[in-house]
Formats: C-alpha cells, structure tokens, sequence
C-alpha cells in the first residue's frame, strides 16, 4: 500500500501536468484594440501564454485538500491491511505451534481454513487499491476539468489562444519569456473559484 500513496501522489500530478490546453478566442478579447493593427510579434506574445504546473499544484487549494484526503485514506487502507495481516499471521503461529496435538484431520481443515484465510486477504488488499484507484482516477478527472474550464473561461477573458504548460523536466517548453507566465494570476482565480464553490 505504500507503493499505492505514492502512485497516487503521481498520478494526481500526472493528471495536472495535462494542462495543456487549447483555448479557442471566438475573435471577442477584452480589449477593444484592433489586433490587425498591432505587429505580429505583439499579438503571438499576448496571445500565448503558459501556466508552471508545479506551482498550480503546490499552490491550488482544492489539489491541496486532494492529496491530503488521499494521504489519510491510503494510510488508513495500510492500517487496516496491516492489522488484518498480524491477526492472521497469529492465527498461522498458532496452528503451528498447536499442530503437533491435533489430529491428521484437524491439521487439514485447519490448514484449509487458512488458505482461505490468505486468499481473502489478497483479494481484500486487491480490492481496497483498485476502489482507492478508481476514486482517485474520478477526483483527478474533476482536477482536470475545474483547471480547464477556468482556464478556458481565464483565456477568453483576456484574449489568449492558447495556454500552454510547463514543468521542471517534464515539458515541451525550453524556453519561454517570464511575463508569459500567467501561472500566479492562475492560481489566485483557482483559489476564489473554489473558496466561493465552497460557500
């Protein structure tokens, strides 16, 4: 289960890092210059920009609360897995030391008691991470889709064509100037989206 906090934790991230985002300008910005008037280089500039997805991540409130709830379900699923792993590895010590006294009879249900024992217990640990992935995999879908119906909202609003993700060592981005970096202006409108959606 351990193995399955840091899958989780990854794929929560893998899920942002696909913030890649192509937001359609109906030709309507904010504002009212022509943009036939302005050079080609000023229009590409203003029009594309970038959000840094490590700091979307570490700074978004909702994928803070996110994590944290999958944080505390995972070690609570490595709690209860655990415990239920002792209560049968002392079921299994104590066959084994009282296995001399029994008879050839006893030992066989006994051994095929336990069998089922540790087959339930590997379907109940398969079970508890696939139901634990798969409600993850539902919260990252509603990660993905709050980012990129604000973002699509965010671009309309102030005539960009495309927003485009970064991440350190994971993105298409080599370079790209600073004040194309709408990444805090981003995370601010996250944040009252939400708080308000909390109200």
């Amino acid at each position: 289960m351990n193995k399955l906090t840091s899958k989780i934790t990854k794929a929560t991230a893998g899920v942002a890092l696909m913030i890649a985002v192509v937001a359609c300008n109906k030709g309507e910005t904010k504002s009212s210059t022509n943009v036939d008037s302005m050079d080609s280089k000023t229009a590409t500039s203003s029009s594309i920009v970038y959000v840094n997805s490590d700091s979307l991540l570490n700074n978004y409130q909702y994928f803070k609360e996110l994590k944290t709830k999958f944080e505390g379900k995972s070690k609570k699923a490595d709690a209860d897995l655990k415990d239920k792993g002792a209560a049968f590895q002392r079921e299994v010590a104590a066959y084994q030391q009282g296995a001399n006294t029994m008879s050839a009879d006893q030992r066989s249900q006994t051994e095929q008691r336990l069998a089922r024992k540790q087959q339930e217990l590997q379907v109940y640990q398969q079970n508890a991470g696939t139901a634990l992935q798969n409600e993850e995999a539902q919260e990252n879908e509603k990660l993905y889709d709050k980012v990129a119906q604000y973002l699509k909202k965010h671009a309309k609003e102030n005539g960009y064509k495309m927003v485009l993700t970064y991440s350190k060592g994971n993105s298409a981005i080599l370079f790209a100037d600073e004040s194309l970096d709408v990444t805090k202006e981003v995370i601010k409108g996250l944040n009252e989206a939400y708080k308000s959606e909390k109200k």
